[in-house]
């Protein structure tokens, strides 16, 4: 048996996608006209804002793992999310931190090279009435262009994952952080959540150093629901079906269906027939036409 075949996959415990701290752009949008996007600052409060996020995301991590619990960095190369990781990373010690990638497929949407401060605005309402996840923007991407790249980062982490390159000790707790944008967090949950184009449209945009916490549950599923309240999932756009199917997720052995979530397969058919003997019934008898 070759070495790696008997290493055994160990799943993180917990994926926490973050947005930057509150940017320069964030303020005024006229930045954008003077300063290429991946340039733009942070603010002295979104510094401090992502200092604070780095002591609350060692305190949920430190206070429901085992002693021996680590962390991995993922953040996209724009300067507003490296200096975020920057301050996050003042409330963790070396001991802890077990590594940081910088992954380009994570930065935001690209809307274009410098931004006319009033064309945007046009262009933005334009958006609005075509909807926002297939709108492309002149010399930029569409979120479903965003959707494309976030599939391949996907894959490229659950090699990461598969393959140990994260040399994680299996037995710690291993928590992986995705420092990103509000855009490519809400297509994040998306697309790992199987949600559909109609209910990414719903969702609202996180904070500045806003995180959601995707977490494995007993079974071996991962949700929200583990740790965020109903209310908190409401907020964010989730509707009463998206909610229940969190719940259930948090429970659910690998590998389970859920009967009760409809854009697994009923939202996309007339009532299936539910045996073979009653498709024939409805088709009625061959003699009778």
């Amino acid at each position: 048996m070759r070495p790696h075949d008997k290493q055994r996959t160990v799943l993180p415990k917990r994926i926490i996608v973050m947005r930057h701290g509150e940017s320069r752009g964030n303020l005024d949008s006229a930045a954008y006209s003077t300063i290429p996007d991946h340039k733009i600052p942070l603010t002295d409060v979104g510094l401090d804002q992502a200092c604070r996020a780095g002591v609350q995301l060692r305190g949920l991590i430190a206070g429901s793992s085992s002693p021996q619990w680590r962390a991995y960095f993922y953040v996209s190369p724009y300067d507003r999310t490296r200096s975020t990781l920057r301050e996050v990373g003042r409330a963790f010690s070396k001991r802890r931190v077990i590594g940081v990638r910088e992954e380009c497929r994570i930065r935001e949407q690209d809307f274009g090279n410098f931004q006319e401060k009033e064309r945007m605005q046009a262009i933005k309402r334009s958006r609005e009435r075509f909807g926002r996840f297939f709108y492309r923007f002149p010399e930029g991407e569409s979120a479903a262009d965003v959707f494309d790249r976030v599939c391949g980062f996907l894959e490229s982490l659950w090699r990461d994952i598969e393959m140990n390159r994260l040399r994680h000790d299996p037995e710690h707790d291993l928590n992986l952080i995705i420092v990103s944008h509000g855009l490519t967090s809400r297509v994040f949950l998306t697309k790992w959540f199987k949600w559909t184009v109609e209910q990414f449209e719903r969702l609202n945009n996180l904070g500045n150093c806003e995180y959601r916490v995707i977490e494995l549950g007993g079974g071996g599923e991962y949700s929200l629901a583990i740790h965020h309240t109903e209310e908190e999932m409401r907020e964010w756009g989730l509707d009463s079906e998206m909610i229940a199917d969190q719940k259930w997720r948090a429970h659910a052995k690998k590998g389970d269906w859920n009967d009760d979530c409809p854009w697994y397969l009923d939202a996309f058919f007339d009532p299936l027939a539910d045996s073979e003997d009653d498709e024939a019934s409805d088709k009625g008898n061959p003699s009778d036409i």
